[in-house]
């Protein structure tokens, strides 16, 4: 994980303006939200394992899943999630077990992020930094 300073942490918003704003230009809300805190992710590549980077947010005011929620931003961070090769190789494993392990688990949840990606990251946060405080 390498976090990245931005002017965007702290600044609150409201959570459907801000999807408005985030999802258009490719974030999407991870999966891993609970009621008083989340995270936008970017997917940047996944040749070799997955890169993003991740803009999390707490909630202020309301619960996530409710209207008028207002959210705080935190600080934006690129993670990088390593997943094992090959495991889709030997399909005689069968239907049932293919429907039990469907989702494959990160063999590394917080790989070292390549350094490519880093520079990705700060343009990245510089776009985040123009649609948000644009107004």
């Amino acid at each position: 994980m390498i976090e990245l300073s931005s002017k965007v942490e702290g600044k609150q918003f409201d959570l459907y303006k801000l999807e408005q704003k985030l999802k258009p230009i490719g974030y999407s809300i991870g999966g891993n939200w609970d009621y008083d805190h989340g995270a936008f992710d970017y997917k940047i590549d996944d040749e070799e394992s997955y890169q993003f980077l991740r803009l999390p947010f707490t909630s202020i005011d309301g619960q996530l899943d409710a209207r008028n929620c207002t959210v705080k931003l935190g600080r934006p961070f690129l993670l990088s999630h390593i997943y094992e090769n090959g495991l889709d190789d030997d399909a005689s494993t069968g239907n049932f077990s293919g429907a039990i392990n469907q989702f494959q688990e990160p063999v590394d949840k917080d790989g070292r992020v390549p350094d490519r990606f880093v520079d990705i990251g700060r343009t990245l946060v510089q776009e985040l930094e123009t649609i948000l405080l644009s107004d």
